[in-house]
């Protein structure tokens, strides 16, 4: 499966941004942070980038339970969705696999709130088309 999990979305960026946080919202995450990497490339490189957003989704009851397993695992959280605009105006939404990503920390005891927040974020994506 590698460090993500991706799907394409028949429709505009926008409506993608909108879909996707929706299909989060009901897998119990909220958006705790929207970055443009777009509009960071142009304003800080003067680069145009075509339309790229990360969204970190956060699901607090999931945060919680990582981070009593570990102190430091709020260096992996939140979740990174990235929406993206191809070449070819369709758009991309990819998600991390937290059982990828969480699974180099080395504790077991997260192995099973991995699998259950990946499900989530399947679950999420799978509902866009």
């Amino acid at each position: 499966m590698g460090y993500y999990m991706s799907t394409s979305f028949a429709g505009s960026f926008d409506e993608g941004i909108a879909a996707i946080t929706e299909a989060l919202q009901n897998q119990g995450f909220g958006v705790l942070s929207d970055i443009d990497v777009s509009a960071t490339m142009k304003k800080k490189l003067d680069v145009d980038f075509p339309r790229y957003r990360i969204l970190g989704a956060c699901n607090p009851q999931f945060a919680h339970q990582a981070l009593q397993e570990e102190s430091k695992i709020g260096t992996l959280l939140p979740c990174n969705v990235v929406v993206r605009e191809q070449g070819d105006h369709t758009v991309e939404i990819a998600a991390v696999d937290p059982v990828e990503s969480l699974g180099a920390v080395g504790n077991q005891a997260l192995n099973p709130l991995a699998v259950e927040v990946r499900g989530r974020l399947e679950a999420a994506l799978s509902t866009l088309h």
